[in-house]
């Protein structure tokens, strides 16, 4: 049995679509981030960073995994699935996952702020954001070209990035321009695991606008 503690964010989804797409059994503790329960000392004592995910695998002496990335690829270990066994395969897919967790995630959670969040309004740091959040995007749609995921087959590079890239709108960021990245986007979308893991725990409607200003007044991010 594994425990997630996890929240309706892209990176809580990350780790709720590799539970679904594993078939594993999983039960979920959804945390309050509007009522900061991630910084509670109970939640500390898992995940001293105070930040959602982390898993509790029960079934190996309640081992703790915290960071979105390591989860995936503890998950993938023990699995042994969406992680290649061959090396140079292996560092592929690793490199991509961390693309993600070094550049999208961090320059479009920045974008979100600024965005969406920002009592202030500054353009310049808006346009830093969203500009670097379209160059990160333009890489990977030159990357899926010919391919439909980003490194052959599906992966957990695509997991990772899959629940940013669809919440581009949030970050104000357009991706008419790039075909290839739709297209996964399309691919990625239609997976039944995948779809099964954005509902983990219950997400916030991005193109509900009461939502989204319950969830700016709450001072909950995206991240």
């Amino acid at each position: 049995m594994i425990e997630l503690f996890t929240a309706a964010t892209p990176n809580g989804h990350k780790v709720s679509i590799m539970l679904e797409e594993l078939g594993l059994s999983y039960e979920v503790r959804a945390l309050d981030l509007g009522k900061k329960e991630q910084k509670q000392p109970w939640y500390l004592a898992i995940n001293p960073n105070g930040r959602i995910p982390a898993i509790i695998d029960h079934s190996d002496g309640d081992f703790v995994v915290f960071e979105s990335g390591a989860i995936l690829v503890y998950l993938a270990e023990k699995t042994r699935q969406f992680l290649p066994s061959e090396p140079k395969q292996r560092s592929r897919v690793m490199q991509w996952l961390m693309f993600q967790m070094g550049g999208i995630g961090p320059m479009q959670g920045q974008a979100n702020v600024f965005y969406r969040y920002a009592p202030e309004k500054i353009p310049f740091a808006i346009e830093r954001y969203q500009t670097e959040t379209f160059r990160l995007y333009h890489v990977l749609e030159t990357q899926l070209e010919g391919r439909e995921y980003l490194v052959d087959e599906v992966s957990i590079a695509d997991f990772a990035a899959y629940p940013w890239v669809r919440a581009h709108d949030w970050a104000g960021v357009t991706i008419n321009k790039l075909p290839n990245l739709e297209r996964w986007l399309k691919i990625m979308g239609e997976r039944p695991g995948v779809q099964r893991g954005l509902s983990v725990p219950e997400s916030v409607d991005l193109d509900d606008s009461e939502a989204a200003d319950r969830v700016a007044k709450t001072g909950r991010s995206m991240i």
